[in-house]
Order: C-alpha cells, then structure tokens, then sequence
C-alpha cells in the first residue's frame, strides 16, 4: 500500500526480492496507493511495482492484483463521497491506465475496490466479465462489498452466463471489532460474509489490515479504537498464551489462525521491512493444534 510514498523505492525492492526469493507470488496493489499521503495521487504504488517487475523480469512469475473504484474524483475531493465509482467508463479506463502503469498487458485479479450504489449491479457485473472475456483480466473480484451484495452480484453473473466474482478481499483480524463501530467505506467482514463464504467453494476470502498496523506487538502501535474494548483484552490474553507455547509471535499466530480457519482467509500482509517480512513468513510454518486453536475460538467471555 506505501510503496512508493513513505516505504521508498529501496526499501520496497527489498521486500519484493525478498518475497519472490522465498516463493511468493501473489502482488496486491490499487490504483489509489496512497492517495492520502501528503503529495500522494494514487499511482505511485502501482507505478512502482511497474519499474520493479521490469527491471527484475518476473511478470510472468507472479499473480498481480490491482483495484478501482475508490479513487477520488476529482483529486482532493471529499472521500468516498466522491470516490471515482464503478461505472463501465471508469472500470474500463482505469484498467488500461492501472496495466500501464504496471507495464503489463493483463491483471490477474481485478477487484472492485469499494461499492458504488450509484451504479446499478447489473452494470458493474457485466463491466467486469467483458474484461475477461476481452482477454484483459484474469479473475474478478470485490472487496469492501456487503455479503449481499456479493452474493446477488455473483447469482446475476451466474444468471447470466458471465464470469462472476470469484474472490473477496476484507478488512480481518483476529481481535472483533466493539458493536458498533466504524469504519466508513471499509468495513471489517461480517459473520454474513464468512458463513457465506463456507458454502461457496468458488470463493476465496482475503483479508487485509490483518496485524493491525503492528498493535500485536508495538508498544508505540495502540489499538485502533474500533478494537479498543474489554473482548479485545481477553483475546490478546489468549493469544499471547498461545504465542508463547508455540514459541512464535502474536502476529505469527494470528496469521496461522485466518490460514486455518473455516473458511481459510489469505492474508494479504503489508509490510516496510525485510524484516517485518520474514516475521510472517514464517507463520506458513506455524500449526494450531485443535485445543489452541478452539482457546483462540472461545477466548473467555464475562459471565
């Protein structure tokens, strides 16, 4: 997400060699990264990601992702009041300018960023089939999207004989948020979306924001105070038992809790260091056995 603004160019090709050297091959970008930063437009993350697959020639050895339909429009605008929508017009430019920027002629995954209700669904659905059968795009996907939304989007494209959402990417993590809370455009994945999810096999989950910006295990990182409630306490009890057990990291833990679950969620990490990579790759070593994984399940509830 910060490459290319506060993570610089040396520091983000260091975690993608990093990555490919220990066998990963799934890439996550946006055509917004990081609209938000001071002097950010929103391409500098893909744009970056254009000059490393170039310069180190593994285009083919990857799978690359990228979004639309958050952008502001127009820049600096209010946000996502005027996010830049999912109309045929802007999927169908943006996904030109986003393999421009990347220097490729096809994405792998192509997600709709955020929802536009200002869009009928019908539209968006049929917007992003003709991307792959245009050759353009591998897989569609969503994120930030409604269980229903998803569901009824992916019964229109059966319907209708088109390739449909086949993935969905959420805001998740192992702490829930309090009742109630906020989180504007991006909300984190309800109960809806994950018992939905069992019964599709066709679906993937993903979830993002996943170590919470480092409030595992940062002193200096409070919790987001969506997650700043009793429950979140007993559960960082637990896990910090479980953690201790297993001889591994918080973060190590929670990201071997989301690859087991039921339904398995693939976390997509966002890390600035080597470092803070190798950290996490070594939770694909990392086994919950039933009894931990059912103490993290169960955290103690008050009576």
């Amino acid at each position: 997400m910060y490459f290319g603004t506060t993570v610089d160019e040396q520091r983000a090709f260091a975690v993608l060699d990093r990555f490919v050297e220990a066998g990963g091959t799934f890439i996550d970008t946006a055509n917004t990264y990081s609209f938000w930063v001071p002097g950010g437009t929103g391409v500098e993350s893909e744009e970056l990601l254009g000059r490393w697959l170039a310069s180190r020639g593994v285009r083919d050895d990857v799978v690359l992702a990228t979004k639309v339909g958050a952008l502001p429009d127009p820049p600096g605008a209010a946000w996502p009041e005027h996010a830049e929508g999912l109309s045929h017009e802007v999927v169908r430019a943006q996904a030109t300018a986003s393999m421009r920027r990347l220097g490729t002629d096809h994405l792998d995954v192509y997600y709709a960023h955020i929802e536009d209700r200002r869009t009928s669904l019908h539209d968006t659905v049929t917007t992003f089939a003709s991307l792959v059968t245009d050759g353009l795009v591998r897989v569609v996907g969503c994120s930030n999207h409604a269980a229903w939304r998803v569901a009824a989007a992916r019964e229109i494209a059966k319907a209708s004989g088109l390739p449909g959402f086949t993935c969905v990417q959420q805001r998740h993590t192992y702490l829930r948020p309090q009742p109630g809370a906020e989180f504007g455009a991006n909300p984190h994945i309800s109960d809806e979306m994950l018992d939905y999810a069992r019964t599709e096999p066709d679906l993937t989950v993903l979830g993002y924001s996943v170590l919470l910006s480092g409030a595992y295990t940062r002193s200096d990182r409070p919790l987001p105070e969506q997650y700043d409630h009793e429950d979140s306490r007993r559960r960082l009890a637990v896990l910090a038992d479980v953690a201790a057990e297993l001889g591994a990291t918080p973060n190590q833990v929670v990201l071997a809790w989301l690859l087991g679950g039921d339904p398995p969620v693939l976390p997509v990490l966002g890390v600035s260091s080597v470092a803070q990579l190798d950290e996490c790759l070594d939770a694909l070593t990392l086994a919950l056995d039933d009894e931990q994984r059912r103490r993290l399940n169960t955290a103690p509830t008050p009576l």
